[in-house]
C-alpha cells in the first residue's frame, strides 16, 4: 500500500524563530517527503497567521503540499466563533492562484502520529486512507521521519492536495488506462486551463481528453458509468448555448482530434477532426485554392459547428457547412463507432446534421470543399439616427443582393439617439470593382466612421480569431442569448427590434443574412431544416427571464431558431428548432441509438417525452 508520509509543524509563538519553519519545510521537501501540516492554538491572538505563514511556506519551496488544520481557521473578529466562510474561500482561493494546487484543504484533512512512532505505526495509520504526518522540530526529526517509509511504499500517483479536490460522485481511481496520463481533475496544476469556455464559466470534477476515436470510446464508456453528473461534450469550446463546461461533471473534451487531410483533391474531399478551429481549416486549405464555410469566427471548433449547421460568410454562395458534408464518424451511446453518410447509417447521418450533439461524439468529418480564390473582406463601422429606417433598407439590400455577396449587421443598443451599426461582409469574387459595386450600397445605412475593404483570401479573414493562448478560456458566468429565423425583415420588424434594443435588455444584437445556397437543399434533406428565411438573428442580453419575455413578445415574426446561439432551454425550444415531423423523427431516432439520454446536457431530444411536452 502506497503511503504518503510528512511532518507536522507547529507554529511559533511571537518570540518563536520562524525561520526554522522555513528551514524544516525545505528539508522535508528535499527528502522527497509528501506534506508539510501546520498547526497550533486556535484562536490565538498572538504568533504567526496559519494562511500567511501557508503562503511563505510556499514561496519558499517548490512542490511539496501545505497543509492548514482544520481548528486554524482566522475566528470571527467580533466574537468566539468559526471563521468566516467567504474570507476562508477567499483565502483558499488566493493560495491556488499565487502557488497553484499545493494547498490541502482544511476539510481533507490528515492523521496526526505521535512524534516517536515507528514504522509499523505509521502503517496502521495509513490505513485509514490519508496522509500520515508526524511532528518535526529539527533536522534530524526530518531524517528520521523521512525513513520510515521505504521508497517503493511512497505514492506515485496524485498527491493529497489534489485528490482533497476531487467532486463527488465521480471514480476517479477508474479512469480508463487509456485516458489516465492526459485527464485533468480539479487539484491538477493544468485544471484553470480547462474550466472555462469562450463565454461560459465552469468548474468540471473531470476532463477526459482522448487522442483517438478509441479513446472516444473508452471515455463514453466511463460516462455512461456517472450518468449522475452532467456530461459536456467540447471541441474548440466557444459554444453558446452547449454544456461544453459545467460544475462538478465530466467534460469529454475531443480537442487533440484535430488532424485535417485531402483524402482525394480531384473530388475536394478533406477529412477534419473536431477539435480543429476553422482557422487551421482555412490555413490548411488555402494551398489548393480551397475553403470551406463556416461561421464567422475563425477560432470556433469544428465539432459543434459542423453538427449544428454552420451559417456563414459563405452560406450564400455554397450552402450551409452541414450542406458540404459527405461522412461524420461517431461514437454512439454504447460506444460502438461508426461511419455515417448518405449510404452508410443514412438516418443518423441525417441526424447529426442538425442535431448531431443529442447522438454522439463526432470523431470525423469528411467534407467536399469549395474553389475559393481571392474574396472581397469588408468591415464597416456606420452611425445612424434612425435604426429603424436602418434595419430596413438593410434587409431590402441584402435580400436583393447577388449570392455571392453576405453581409451581417451587428448592433446594440442606442445612445443619445444615435446606433452604432458594423457591418461584416464578403463578396466571394475578386475583381475590386465588382467588389466596390456590391458593398457600396450598404454604406447608405448611416454616416460612415470606419471602413476597411480589402482582397484577401478565405484564409486571411479566419486568421483574424486570436488563438487561444496556453492559459485556455477565460469566460465567466452564463451568456444570456435568445436566437430565431426571420422570413422577411419587414418595416413591423425594424420597428419592434427598435424598441427592443431601446429597451437596454440587449447590448448585442446581429442579423446574418441567409438565403442562396442555403435554399437549395431541400428541407427534409437534414434534420436543419428551416431553409427559407432571409435572416438568422441573435440577441444577447443579462437576465435570462426578462430576454425571454420580451423576446416571446417578438414570436410572431420569427420561424424558428438556430440552437446554436439560444441559451433559453425551455422544452418550447425544441418546437422551434425543430418542425413537428422532424422532430418526431429525430425523437424516434434517439430512442433507438441513446434510449438512456446520455448525451444530454444541451438542447436535448429526450427519447422518453413526447411532441406535447414542446408546445
Amino acid at each position: 500500500m502506497a503511503i504518503e508520509l510528512g511532518i507536522v509543524l507547529d507554529l511559533p509563538a511571537a518570540d518563536g524563530d520562524p525561520a526554522a519553519l522555513v528551514d524544516l519545510a525545505r528539508q522535508a521537501e528535499s527528502a522527497g517527503l509528501d506534506l508539510v501540516a501546520l498547526r497550533g492554538e486556535a484562536g490565538a491572538e498572538q504568533g504567526l497567521d496559519p494562511w500567511t505563514t501557508a503562503v511563505w511556506l510556499a514561496g519558499r519551496t517548490t512542490r511539496i503540499p501545505i497543509g492548514i488544520a482544520p481548528d486554524l481557521n482566522s475566528p470571527d473578529p467580533g466574537g468566539p466563533g468559526p471563521a468566516y466562510p467567504s474570507v476562508v474561500a477567499k483565502a483558499q482561493q488566493s493560495l491556488e492562484v499565487l502557488a497553484g494546487t499545493r494547498f490541502v484543504t482544511p476539510d481533507a484533512g490528515w492523521v496526526v502520529a505521535p512524534p516517536d512512532a515507528g514504522a509499523e505505526h505509521i502503517r496502521r495509520l495509513a490505513d485509514a486512507g490519508a496522509p500520515v504526518v508526524v511532528p518535526a522540530r529539527s533536522a534530524e526529526d526530518v531524517r528520521r521521519i523521512a525513513g520510515l517509509v521505504a521508497k517503493e511504499n511512497r505514492p506515485a500517483g496524485r498527491s493529497a492536495a489534489v485528490r482533497a479536490r476531487r467532486r463527488a460522485g465521480i471514480d476517479y481511481d477508474g479512469v480508463p488506462a487509456s485516458l489516465a496520463d492526459v485527464a485533468i481533475e480539479p487539484g491538477d496544476p493544468a485544471y484553470r486551463r480547462v474550466t472555462s469556455t469562450y463565454l461560459r464559466g465552469g468548474s468540471p470534477g473531470l476532463v477526459l481528453r482522448p487522442r483517438t476515436s478509441d479513446e472516444v470510446a473508452d471515455a463514453v464508456a466511463f460516462a455512461r458509468r456517472h450518468r449522475q453528473v452532467p456530461l459536456g461534450l467540447r471541441s474548440g469550446g466557444h459554444g453558446i448555448s452547449g454544456r461544453s463546461t459545467n460544475d462538478g461533471g465530466l467534460v469529454i473534451d475531443v480537442g487533440a482530434l484535430n488532424g485535417i487531410e485531402v483524402l482525394d483533391a480531384a473530388q475536394r474531399l478533406v477529412r477534419i477532426g473536431p477539435g480543429a478551429t476553422w482557422k487551421q481549416v482555412a490555413a490548411a486549405l488555402d494551398p489548393y485554392g480551397w475553403a470551406l464555410g463556416s461561421g464567422d469566427y475563425g477560432g470556433v471548433g469544428v465539432g459543434g459547428l459542423a453538427t449544428a449547421g454552420g451559417i456563414g460568410y459563405l452560406s450564400r454562395r455554397y450552402g450551409l457547412t452541414i450542406d458540404r458534408l459527405r461522412a461524420v464518424e461517431l461514437v454512439l451511446a454504447d460506444g460502438s463507432r461508426v461511419r455515417t453518410s448518405k449510404q452508410d447509417h443514412a438516418d443518423l447521418f441525417w441526424a447529426v446534421r442538425g442535431a448531431g450533439a443529442n447522438f454522439g461524439v463526432a470523431t470525423a468529418f469528411e467534407f467536399e470543399v469549395s474553389e475559393v480564390r481571392q474574396v472581397g473582406w469588408a468591415q464597416l463601422v456606420l452611425v445612424s439616427t434612425d435604426l429603424e429606417q436602418s434595419l430596413r433598407r438593410y434587409g431590402e439590400l441584402t435580400s436583393a443582393a447577388p449570392r455571392d455577396t453576405t453581409v451581417f449587421l451587428v448592433t446594440g443598443r442606442p445612445r443619445q439617439g444615435r446606433s452604432v451599426i458594423q457591418l461584416y461582409a464578403m463578396v466571394d469574387q475578386e475583381d475590386p470593382e465588382v467588389i466596390i459595386e456590391r458593398l457600396t450600397p450598404f454604406t447608405e445605412l448611416g454616416a460612415l466612421a470606419q471602413q476597411q475593404v480589402v482582397r484577401t483570401s478565405y484564409k486571411d479573414v479566419m486568421a483574424l480569431a486570436a488563438d487561444v493562448g496556453p492559459d485556455g478560456h477565460q469566460g465567466m458566468g452564463e451568456p444570456v442569448s435568445r436566437s430565431a429565423f426571420l422570413p422577411a425583415l419587414t418595416g413591423d420588424v425594424a420597428r419592434d427590434v427598435t424598441r427592443l434594443l431601446r429597451s437596454g435588455l440587449v447590448y448585442f444584437f446581429e442579423l446574418r443574412s441567409m438565403g442562396g445556397a442555403i435554399a437549395d437543399t431541400p428541407a427534409d434533406e437534414t434534420a436543419f431544416a428551416h431553409r427559407t428565411p432571409a435572416f438568422q438573428v441573435t440577441a444577447m442580453g443579462a437576465d435570462q427571464s426578462r430576454l425571454n419575455a420580451a423576446w416571446d413578445g417578438l414570436g410572431q415574426h420569427f420561424d424558428g431558431l438556430y440552437l446554436s446561439f439560444d441559451t433559453d432551454l425551455r422544452p418550447q425550444r425544441l418546437g422551434d428548432a425543430f418542425p413537428p415531423r422532424v422532430l418526431s423523427r429525430l425523437r424516434e431516432l434517439k430512442r433507438r441509438y441513446d434510449p438512456d439520454n446520455l448525451f444530454r446536457d444541451n438542447f436535448n431530444i429526450d427519447p422518453r417525452l413526447t411532441e406535447e411536452h414542446t408546445r
